[in-house]
């Protein structure tokens, strides 16, 4: 694939102190960079690729207006889909023939349902929604087939060589991410005129275990994504969720520097700082969310990309050393969020999406 000097929509996607248009031009020039011509977006050359940042790549292309580029990411999902609706945890440099992780996690599965969705909005592109279609069904229905009694959703399938086995142990932020993508599923169901009512009660259930039973979750409180993931995936709102954004503030975010990964190591993340900034603006705290974006100028790259992270005590250092074009993507969202990009603040401001219905076993 070729790749653009500047971005039809690079405009749109300047926001004071985070980026100018050309800055975001050479951003989305580095993922296009990244980018194999078969639609494939690996974290950088010679790494793999995992169906979630591809998603979230891809996803930004389109926020950026590079649709073509992106609906060539979606159709490398439908290609290389497993028979049960599945993907494969890792391909090795997004080479489908070379999976290098053949475990199938459900909210790297799941993910794509958002894509296909936020480039909908993007395009209006009747024709892709059809195309595209059956693959999300089967992405969900092979993810639903994991949910637990309770409502959360197991994080994964082993791979073959492990027995092909079902992992019941549940995630927080993987069944945010899930949830958020049940409903941008359930709402191209609805733009398709095809109702899913196991799905709507599939996401009520889920949505009720997030909010409502932290206990049926491994404990990742480490975590900074387990703290606003619930947020970022809809589960929460409103002032509940300013609520819990205000909990932690003080644990994970570092002025000046960004977010936490992890606590209590010294390393922050852009990536996990962007996401951060979409629940915060989310919530409807969008001075916040761009104080949060400024932040992280530091892990720009003269190419434009983001490095993952930054180690901010002892031997301060970039690290790990790889600029990734999910980190790139994450920025790019938010900004664009932040900017009124309509397909990007449909997805992730969520008023539109369907809510699913919470079932009586739920209740409580």
């Amino acid at each position: 694939m070729t790749t653009s000097p500047r971005s039809p929509r690079t405009e749109h996607l300047v926001l004071p102190g985070v980026l100018t248009a050309e800055q975001a031009a050479e951003t989305v020039a580095g993922i296009r960079a990244v980018q194999r011509p078969d639609g494939a977006i690996p974290w950088f050359r010679g790494h793999h690729l995992d169906p979630w940042d591809h998603t979230e790549a891809a996803m930004a292309l389109d926020a950026a207006g590079e649709h073509e580029a992106a609906a060539a990411a979606y159709e490398w999902l439908r290609r290389h889909q497993n028979e049960d609706g599945s993907w494969y945890a890792a391909y090795a440099d997004g080479d489908p023939g070379r999976p290098s992780d053949r475990g199938r996690e459900t909210n790297f599965c799941a993910y794509p349902a958002v894509g296909v969705w936020h480039h909908y909005l993007a395009t209006g592109d009747d024709m892709f929604l059809d195309r595209n279609w059956p693959m999300v069904r089967a992405a969900v229905e092979f993810v639903l087939r994991l949910q637990q009694p309770g409502g959360q959703i197991g994080w994964k399938r082993e791979s073959p060589e492990d027995g092909d086995t079902p992992v019941h142990d549940a995630l927080l932020t993987g069944s945010s991410s899930v949830h958020h993508a049940l409903r941008c599923a359930l709402a191209i169901a609805e733009a398709r005129e095809e109702p899913q009512p196991d799905w709507e009660l599939a996401a009520g259930a889920l949505a009720h275990a997030i909010r409502r039973h932290p206990e049926r979750f491994l404990d990742k409180n480490r975590y900074s994504m387990d703290w606003y993931y619930p947020i970022l995936g809809g589960a929460l709102t409103g002032a509940e969720a300013r609520k819990r954004i205000e909990e932690r503030w003080a644990e994970f975010v570092v002025p000046g520097l960004g977010v936490r990964c992890v606590l209590p190591n010294p390393w922050v993340t852009g990536g996990e700082s962007c996401e951060l900034a979409l629940a915060l603006w989310a919530v409807g705290e969008s001075d916040r969310a761009l104080e949060i974006l400024q932040s992280i100028g530091h892990l720009r790259a003269p190419d434009g990309m983001y490095w993952t992270g930054y180690v901010f005590e002892g031997h301060r250092a970039v690290w790990p050393e790889e600029r990734t074009t999910w980190t790139a993507g994450s920025l790019l969202l938010a900004v664009a969020a932040l900017g009124g990009d309509e397909a990007t603040t449909a997805v992730f401001g969520g008023e539109r999406l369907p809510h699913g219905l919470a079932p009586d076993c739920c209740e409580g």
